[in-house]
């Protein structure tokens, strides 16, 4: 896993620091990972952690990506391989047919 220096020279995983990048788009655009947690009922824990990408869920990541007007795929590219001879565009219900992936 790569780590990065931030400014204060504390080192910072990838996963932390998209996490922190998206509670700062969330504010920007008045919302928060605690109000993904009401809107969804969930524990707001449950959405930190799927944030942090230490949990995996498609509804709070869908509904996350929503809030901010990206797709779910765009936000976490990691998370949501691209098939072959797919675009960004083409990545909305038919990238987990066929799957066994538990998170589809």
């Amino acid at each position: 896993m790569r780590h990065t220096n931030s400014p204060n020279g504390i080192t910072v995983s990838p996963a932390i620091e998209q996490h922190e990048h998206i509670k700062l788009r969330l504010r920007l655009v008045g919302s928060s990972l605690a109000d993904v947690a009401r809107e969804l009922s969930v524990a707001a824990t449950t959405v930190t952690s799927v944030s942090q990408g230490h949990r995996r869920s498609r509804r709070i990541e869908e509904h996350i990506a929503e809030k901010l007007g990206l797709s779910a795929s765009e936000l976490w590219a990691d998370r949501y391989p691209r098939a072959r001879g797919q675009s960004d565009g083409d990545r909305s219900q038919g990238d987990c047919q066929g799957s066994r992936r538990a998170y589809c």
